[in-house]
């Protein structure tokens, strides 16, 4: 065998893949090749509207988001420690985290049929399948990945999230707190590892609204893009959008309106563009199925087939 020239050697020399990359093409052939053994799913009003990608800092109390027929309104809350009694001020849910633990909790009580969500180990079997690829910390009971996770949903849980979607001149509106009822603190055990709570409890409300509005979504593809909150969201909203497209009839979008949706946080157009493309790139690979494409004026969705498809959903309806 011939060896090569030190020059070509050099040139050979295969770039390693990212983790996100790596992560990307596993989760794109999976997807391929098998159906998913865990389905997601999001309230559809999350899919059309999103909370902050960055965090807003503690300053900002309220997120605001309108698009077209749904509205979002997330206000921080506070909570009472239980050794000081003072009430603290918890800030905004931003990022990739709340989004995925609420995919998880969405889940687990619509696989049941119950607001009331059995714990015990599943959340952080969640956290172990989806963590973000890009950090580098620990994963175990006490590591960078648990932290984060149990941040956000304490975020979540003090947070009031309103909901609201107009319908022939009427607003239906949900109003509340979507995680009602666990211990914020959590409990440690004797080698002070943290534990999740052993029970969860949804807001009633937004259970049922949400049994009537749940979009399912593929738990490999959230995995995948764990790292974007933006990737995330263009990935929910495409599962919730492209099926109800006329077939024939595309739908067109200019760019100010995508913007308006999912590039809230920045100033110039083409930096939108850039980042957005990039997400969509990422997005693509994990729901093949999904014919949009993007042009210097705009993007054009078609009719496309679900991430999920019907007969693989399972959820307990609200009684009529």
């Amino acid at each position: 065998m011939k060896l090569l020239p030190k020059k070509l050697k050099k040139r050979a020399k295969a770039k390693p893949l990212s983790r996100v990359k790596k992560r990307g093409i596993e989760a794109s052939i999976a997807i391929a090749m098998d159906q998913p053994d865990q389905i997601g799913y999001q309230h559809t009003v999350l899919c059309q509207t999103s909370m902050p990608y960055r965090d807003p800092g503690k300053a900002m109390r309220v997120w605001e988001r309108k698009q077209g027929i749904v509205s979002l309104r997330v206000e921080a809350g506070a909570a009472r420690h239980p050794e000081t009694h003072d009430w603290l001020e918890l800030g905004l849910p931003f990022g990739p985290k709340p989004r995925l633990i609420l995919a998880h909790l969405n889940a687990e009580a619509l696989k049941t049929g119950s607001p009331v969500v059995e714990m015990e180990e599943s959340l952080t079997a969640f956290v172990h399948r989806i963590q973000d690829p890009t950090k580098r910390g620990k994963s175990g009971p006490n590591g960078y990945q648990i932290r984060t996770f149990k941040d956000h949903l304490c975020r979540l849980s003090a947070a009031v999230i309103r909901m609201a979607v107009s319908i022939e001149e009427r607003a239906v509106q949900v109003n509340s707190q979507i995680v009602d009822a666990f211990d914020l603190w959590f409990p440690k055990n004797e080698k002070q590892r943290v534990l999740w709570p052993s029970t969860i409890h949804l807001n009633d409300k937004y259970f049922t609204s949400l049994q009537k509005h749940a979009v399912p979504l593929d738990e490999r593809a959230l995995a995948a893009l764990s790292h974007s909150a933006m990737a995330l969201d263009i990935y929910a909203w495409l599962a919730q959008r492209l099926h109800r497209v006329p077939r024939g009839r595309p739908q067109f979008i200019t760019w100010a309106a995508v913007k308006d949706q999912f590039g809230s946080d920045f100033g110039r157009m083409d930096n939108f563009k850039r980042k957005f493309r990039v997400a969509l790139t990422q997005v693509a690979t994990q729901y093949p199925a999904a014919n949009i494409e993007p042009d210097s004026r705009g993007t054009t969705l078609r009719n496309s087939p679900p991430p999920i498809s019907k007969r693989m959903v399972l959820v307990h309806k609200p009684a009529e």
